[in-house]
């Protein structure tokens, strides 16, 4: 059985242009073609859509999941291991989501809550696999060393420098501040310098992240959500991105 690349768009939730550029690049091939050269899609086709979109979620690059899906020759095995990762995700948001209810009610009815409680399912391990996949495991194993190393305190200071730089560069989204500005490339300057200090990150040994690992994170950026939000949506992110990519292009 066959699908055309409408029904296949349609069910998978993007569009005919997206698939087709996924056909140019090589990534997905349709399974025949028809009258006027209109595209098909068999079972295992549609079984391959299903693995490139989740690694997608997973922020990888469409020249890396390329590379994934032919080094994971064994189909049903990839999938058993997206499927772990999925659960294990599902079973982080149940536990925020538990969270989240429990401080609400504390709120509410004036009671004591213990941080354990108000921060389970928050644990930035939950990266861990994705992070080993894109840049190996002695990347995680350093910045998780790292991290588990400042202390609360520290880590506090940490995310609020984060969450300092993430504000600074939604403001600046919102203004339509150019990414060539040089307001925009002070920002991605103290983007990259903030990259820099994490330990694991490729170019960490001399305080500047590479070129590549910049522009590979800013197209992250946009392409999940995840990190998207962090910047406003997908508006901020690529403000974020263009901006990234600039000074990466200029200064790395």
């Amino acid at each position: 059985m066959t699908r055309s690349i409408q029904d296949v768009a349609r069910l998978a939730g993007v569009s005919s242009r997206t698939l087709r550029h996924y056909d140019q690049i090589g990534l997905l091939p349709p399974s025949g073609t028809g009258t006027g050269g209109l595209r098909h899609y068999d079972d295992a086709a549609v079984r391959r859509l299903q693995r490139i979109l989740l690694l997608r979620d997973l922020g990888l690059p469409l020249t890396d999941i390329g590379r994934v899906l032919d080094e994971q020759a064994d189909e049903a095995r990839a999938l058993r291991r997206h499927l772990d990762q999925l659960r294990a995700e599902q079973d982080r948001l149940t536990r925020r989501i538990a969270s989240v209810e429990r401080t609400v009610t504390a709120i509410e009815k004036g009671e004591q809550l213990m941080a354990e409680d108000m921060l389970d399912g928050f644990d930035h391990t939950q990266h861990e696999e994705e992070v080993t996949e894109r840049w190996g495991g002695d990347a995680y194993a350093k910045s998780d060393a790292w991290w588990r190393g400042l202390g609360a305190e520290k880590q506090k200071e940490w995310q609020a420098r984060t969450k300092e730089l993430a504000d600074a560069w939604g403001e600046a989204a919102r203004r339509g501040v150019d990414p060539t500005s040089d307001e925009a490339q002070a920002l991605a300057a103290r983007h990259a310098a903030w990259l820099g200090g994490i330990p694991g990150t490729p170019g960490s040994d001399r305080g500047r992240p590479t070129k590549e690992y910049v522009v590979g994170l800013a197209e992250m950026y946009v392409a999940d959500p995840r990190f998207a939000k962090n910047y406003g949506g997908a508006e901020g992110a690529t403000f974020v991105r263009d901006a990234l990519v600039v000074y990466a292009q200029c200064e790395l």
